[in-house]
């Protein structure tokens, strides 16, 4: 059955749903392949590669003109996806899609070569946003650099420039514009006011001030239109405080969606487009391409590998959790990625990362746990293989919590050590348990015993009255 979890990283932007929120990280995406390069990578799917030497997938093929010929990324797809090295890495075993499962693609089975698709295309069906919001979101892109030509996407604070690139009379109705409007209002409260990159001082008036536009732009989002003075107004209140850096000078770079945790929770979505959408536990073959995609939106969000091996390591747990723990291979990666979580843990000095660390190690820590202190009750017959993954996350969870706590105290506990105690934990906590019950059970059986005894000896003395 599935479950729902909290999140380590809390819930940094209340104010907008989960799909407002794809769509925001699905912006900060396409902004930063545009920002990093004017072609898209390409890929030709897996079903044409499977017919490779066949005249449709040639054809498939040559329909890419000298583009594909000279995109890097289509070489490394025709690698990669063939085995995947980010599946093989985390130990993921590769498997049919749902419709193979299915009896295969029957435009395949007749010979017909589907049209090849660019990466970010088939990220943008994975993350469920729909072809006239990605048009929005490139016309107005485009609009931005033909506006600020030779200023990179990190130099650029984007929600504020996607509100002002459309007028009302740009979308179909009024109520588009507003939740437009409304979104890119509530990404910058969130980024500039709620999780702010650099702590907001209390003696700066900026913050107050972007604060009351906001307000007043949420209450009425057309108004921005007819008053140009607002507008202008949003703008150097948002750059003011977006291009602070720590020595009190100005930044080239725009910190907008980098502060913690609201820059984990857009990567977080990101990363879970790596997830089959028509089938929840499977893993796309094009993993390699899609995360080569996501890692170019690091400048934007303030990333790393460490965060982003931590990150990773969240959302393949959550997903088997999710998935109602019927993907045991999720489970096993979550565990893998933990070994790389562990490195990286020695070296990373950083307070947020430490605190992001700590949350989302105590998260998988105590849901495993609670199933592994009773584990007669969790395990069988039919799932015991899975026990080892369990006792393996949480032995890795443990040491890597004790590794930050020996650095604090100037002590250090042998790995070995950490891990006998942890399993003899888990093997005492679990037999008391079991004891506890047997003895429920012995007491209950002992006391209907009783009482059939007096009910016997009650209706013997009412027979022998008769």
């Amino acid at each position: 059955m599935a479950e729902r979890m909290p999140s380590p990283f809390g819930d940094p932007a209340p104010a907008l749903s989960d799909s407002e929120l794809r769509e925001t990280a699905y912006e900060v995406l396409v902004a930063a392949c545009r920002s990093s390069g004017s072609r898209p990578l390409t890929y030709i799917s897996q079903s044409e590669r499977s017919a490779g030497a066949g005249a449709g997938a040639g054809a498939a093929a040559a329909a890419q003109g000298p583009l594909a010929a000279a995109a890097p990324s289509l070489q490394r797809s025709l690698t990669s996806t063939a085995a995947s090295k980010v599946k093989k890495a985390l130990g993921l075993k590769r498997r049919e899609t749902m419709s193979q499962r299915r009896g295969g693609d029957p435009a395949a089975s007749q010979g017909r070569a589907k049209r090849p698709v660019t990466v970010g295309e088939m990220v943008r069906v994975q993350m469920k946003v729909s072809e006239q919001i990605d048009s929005r979101v490139r016309r107005a892109l485009l609009r931005v650099a033909a506006g600020q030509l030779g200023r990179r996407m990190e130099s650029v604070v984007l929600p504020l420039e996607l509100l002002q690139q459309y007028k009302l009379s740009d979308f179909p109705n009024p109520q588009e514009y507003e939740a437009w409007q409304r979104r890119h209002l509530k990404v910058l409260e969130a980024g500039l006011l709620l999780h702010p990159h650099l702590p907001l001082s209390k003696t700066d008036t900026a913050p107050q001030r972007l604060r009351k536009l906001i307000r007043a732009a949420l209450e009425n989002p057309r108004e921005s239109e007819r008053n140009g003075e607002a507008v202008q107004l949003l703008r150097s209140n948002v750059m003011s405080l977006a291009c602070r850096s720590f020595d009190g000078s100005a930044s080239e770079a725009c910190h907008w969606a980098d502060g913690f945790p609201f820059n984990l929770r857009l990567y977080q979505l990101l990363l879970e487009a790596c997830f089959d959408v028509s089938d929840e536990t499977s893993m796309i073959e094009e993993v390699d391409e899609v995360l080569e995609l996501i890692k170019k939106t690091w400048v934007i969000l303030g990333m790393n590998q460490p965060l982003h091996n931590l990150c990773f390591a969240w959302v393949l747990f959550l997903r088997y959790v999710a998935t109602g723990q019927t993907e045991n291979d999720l489970l096993f990666a979550a565990g893998n990625l933990l070994m790389e979580v562990e490195n990286d843990a020695k070296h990373m000095k950083d307070e947020n990362y430490s605190m992001v660390l700590s949350s989302t190690l105590n998260s998988i820590l105590n849901w495993a746990e609670k199933r592994l202190l009773a584990y007669h009750d969790t395990f069988h017959s039919g799932n015991i293989d899975v026990m080892q993954s369990f006792v393996s996350l949480c032995v890795s969870s443990v040491r890597i919590l004790a590794e930050g706590t020996s650095h604090e105290h100037h002590r250090k506990k042998n790995d070995t050590d950490v891990a006998c105690d942890r399993v003899e934990a888990y093997i005492r906590s679990s037999l008391r348990m079991v004891y506890s019950q047997a003895s429920l059970i012995i007491s209950y059986s002992s006391c209907i015993m009783r009482i059939n005894v007096i009910a016997g000896h009650a209706n013997g003395n009412y027979t022998n009255k008769i």
